[in-house]
């Protein structure tokens, strides 16, 4: 009964939210059409993987234009009176680095964040804990270094907040034993799975870059399977059955389900805040 009940309660959500955004393009398309002006440059692009990533910097935009791409979305409007352009690209290097293309080429922001969640490598970094990055590591050794010019005074006043290397690999790292096997062997603070991909289009394409990642996961907490599972389903449709899947081969998979999502949300609005005056102090 509880599974029936979770199964349609998802469904209609999907499909009140499928009709909501297909007003919501109809409305865009016929604006776009009405104004012929072209768009002013982005002082800020900022690729996040998921849309629950950028949730919580979309409830502060202003003006807010949607537009969906060949597998991505971009979300664009002002924040604090800067231009601001968001995407979603999908998890994984290839979908950053199509996004990220994406996002050079149609609004030639100043600055690119990649942003977003990120699993925690070392015992110094706490769940819901900033990480801004100063090198990348890719799980092959390939490096990136990062012009990262942070005052050290203000970072120690800053709790909570760290700077170092990001780890970025293809694959989520669940276990508590493999983050700290992949954290002590290249010495990084956290590990995602996007950031190297749209720092090598930056430096390609000549645009200035940050990587700025919230923990949404520390050292010693060990993911569920069933969330690499989800999440490396690329339609909606397979990520509906992986989630149908879960639930009926573990039905105590709601209850993880649920206290990840809240997690979640937590991080989004967190990161948003963070991102909220790294960009005014940018655009300074």
């Amino acid at each position: 009964m509880a599974f029936r009940w979770l199964l349609g309660d998802w469904v209609r959500q999907r499909v009140h939210k499928t009709a909501r955004e297909k007003l919501s393009e109809a409305s865009e398309q016929a604006e776009s059409h009405r104004s012929s002006a072209p768009e002013p440059p982005c002082e800020v692009g900022i690729v996040f993987a998921l849309g629950i990533e950028a949730g919580g910097v979309e409830d502060l935009l202003e003006g807010v234009v949607r537009i969906r791409g060949h597998g991505f979305a971009v979300c664009r409007g002002t924040l604090k009176g800067r231009h601001v352009a968001l995407v979603k690209a999908g998890t994984g290097r290839e979908a950053a680095a199509h996004a990220t293309e994406a996002l050079i080429a149609g609004h030639r922001p100043t600055w690119v964040i990649s942003a977003g969640f990120a699993g925690g490598l070392s015992p110094e970094v706490e769940k819901h804990d900033l990480v801004m990055g100063d090198s990348l590591v890719s799980s092959s050794g390939d490096q990136l270094t990062i012009d990262l010019k942070v005052d050290p005074e203000a970072l120690a006043e800053t709790p909570g907040v760290h700077v170092g290397r990001l780890l970025c690999v293809d694959a989520i790292v669940r276990t508590p034993a493999e983050k700290r096997r992949w954290g002590e062997a290249h010495q990084a603070l956290a590990v995602d799975m996007e950031t190297f991909a749209v720092a090598e289009v930056c430096r390609r394409r000549k645009v200035r870059f940050l990587a700025i990642r919230i923990v949404s996961d520390a050292v010693d907490d060990a993911l569920p399977g069933d969330v690499g599972r989800i999440a490396h389903q690329k339609s909606l449709a397979a990520k509906f059955g992986a989630v149908v899947g879960a639930v009926w081969n573990r039905p105590s998979s709601v209850k993880d389900m649920l206290r990840l999502k809240e997690d979640a949300l937590i991080a989004s609005g967190r990161l948003a805040r963070f991102l909220v005056s790294v960009i005014e102090q940018l655009a300074n």
